[in-house]
């Protein structure tokens, strides 16, 4: 997983609410096997209308997407996440979210930024015309317009965000540590090694 510290760049002013994952992916996309392509079929119904938001050329590669309450609810397919880190997505703004979704963006790399009605509302705004950068280490999302809001975030989610830290990432720094115990419990117990070569 990549560190993530600071994502600037145009973001796609989705604003939508109560965007669920069937919408994000719809089903007969989870039948693939590799995690590639999937960006091809992100939000797929909404890009049936050829003036979409998300096939316009000023959004082409964003790496932010704003969005509207409720975001990422249904059903907990973790395509979800890895259809919008397909599309270029690294993070996601929206006054909330469900808490799976949530969840699967965290451990796929996606920071998830939850800001008041009024300040997304402004960042819509905002996002038609110019950049948006999100700093993660302050928890600020700014505008060239001198606008500044700030985060809350979970502190371990934070960790590990600013580290690119995911589950395997975590179990490996406390590589000493496993190893310390493999150790002692050959000694005590080396009846769990299995049989020893004569």
């Amino acid at each position: 997983m990549e560190p993530i510290r600071e994502i600037e760049g145009r973001a796609i002013p989705y604003g939508a609410k109560n965007v669920d994952t069937d919408v994000i992916i719809p089903a007969h996309w989870l039948k693939t096997i590799t995690r590639e392509g999937l960006g091809q079929g992100a939000f797929e119904t909404v890009r049936q209308d050829p003036d979409n938001i998300f096939d316009s050329e000023r959004y082409k590669g964003a790496p932010i997407l704003i969005a509207g309450d409720n975001f990422g609810c249904g059903s907990s397919r973790e395509h979800a996440a890895w259809a919008l880190l397909d599309m270029g997505v690294k993070a996601v703004i929206a006054p909330s979210f469900s808490d799976i979704f949530s969840g699967n963006a965290f451990k796929n790399g996606i920071l998830t930024v939850v800001l008041p009605q009024d300040k997304v509302d402004r960042l819509l705004e905002v996002a038609a015309e110019e950049d948006i950068a999100i700093d993660l280490e302050h928890q600020t999302v700014t505008t060239p317009f001198q606008d500044r809001f700030e985060f809350e975030i979970d502190p371990f989610r934070k960790h590990c965000l600013l580290e690119g830290l995911d589950e395997v990432g975590l179990t490996m720094t406390r590589g000493d540590a496993i190893s310390a115990y493999e150790a002692k419990t050959a000694s005590v117990l080396p009846f769990l090694s299995g049989p020893r070569a004569a």
